[in-house]
């Protein structure tokens, strides 16, 4: 029997692929964030959860990660995100503690694992000893500047108290609004020109700690000084002072009048009958 041989070539087992995904391979230099397959290929974590938990690692330190702050941030909705943020620590890669501050407000801390229980990085190691010396290994010389002239600061305005007391009591509204010294020292002026216009202090407070932004607030000292600049509300038109108004004076009253009838005085405009005799006229009519 002859043997069946085929015409066609054989396929080549090089080149790309002809089924699943081909990958197109882009170096990146900058703006790139490093995830592990543990967590992009994750077993038992849904697509929602792996593309928060990505996202998420992708975030600098301090960035806001409330549901709400995701609701904003994504399509998914509230029900959906708290549901991924859950098997997130289940999984190991978030930590959410509430914490109850020394003003009685709950806030929640959060931390993120890059690799859920992998031990910390080791302390760097301690500097080069020369053991024959017994002491830290020559560095290169370090270039010495010649010291400046000290330059006076600035000096402060004097401390305004009410001003400075308002101040400093914004912390009790938030606890993120924290001053310095020096910063209630440099606002104090500022708040004195509100409260020189007519603005009581509850208002005050109430305008600068009001609709204030979620998360972290760097730079409470420099919030506040643009609200006390740029909102501060004109001044009051100067009231023309009014002529007090004279007592009423009651109407002066009629004249009398002798009535041509009977003779009897009544009070009229003008001269005529009395009632009784006007009345006696109409009924003989």
């Amino acid at each position: 029997m002859t043997e069946a041989q085929s015409s066609a070539h054989p396929s080549a087992r090089t080149g790309s692929p002809r089924a699943g995904v081909v990958h197109i391979r882009h170096r990146h230099d900058t703006n790139f964030t490093v995830v592990g397959n543990h967590l992009a290929q994750h077993p038992d974590l849904s697509a929602v959860a792996i593309g928060l938990g990505v996202y998420i690692q992708s975030l600098p330190d301090g960035a806001a990660v409330g549901i709400k702050d995701l609701t904003r941030r994504f399509r998914e909705g509230e029900i959906t995100i708290a549901r991924a943020l859950r098997e997130l620590e289940t999984a190991g890669y978030l930590e959410r503690k509430p914490e109850r501050m020394a003003t009685g407000r709950m806030v929640t801390h959060t931390s993120w694992y890059d690799r859920p229980g992998a031990e910390p990085p080791p302390p760097p190691p301690p500097p080069k000893v020369d053991l024959v010396k017994r002491r830290p290994a020559a560095q290169p010389p370090v270039r010495r500047e010649e010291p400046r002239e000290p330059t006076e600061p600035t000096p402060l305005p004097p401390a305004d108290r009410p001003a400075a007391d308002l101040l400093a009591g914004l912390r009790r509204r938030d606890p993120r609004l924290w001053l310095s010294e020096m910063d209630v020292r440099r606002l104090s002026p500022a708040v004195r020109t509100w409260l020189d216009r007519g603005i009581g202090p509850v208002q005050i407070a109430l305008t600068l700690t009001g609709g204030l932004p979620m998360g972290t607030i760097s730079w409470p000292a420099r919030l506040l000084g643009y609200r006390l600049t740029n909102w501060l509300p004109p001044a009051l038109p100067v009231r023309t002072p009014e002529a007090p108004p004279g007592p009423s004076r009651p109407p002066a009253p009629l004249p009398f009048q002798t009535c041509g009838g009977c003779e009897r005085v009544f009070r009229a405009a003008e001269p005529g009958r009395c009632r009784d005799c006007r009345r006696a006229a109409e009924q003989a009519a």
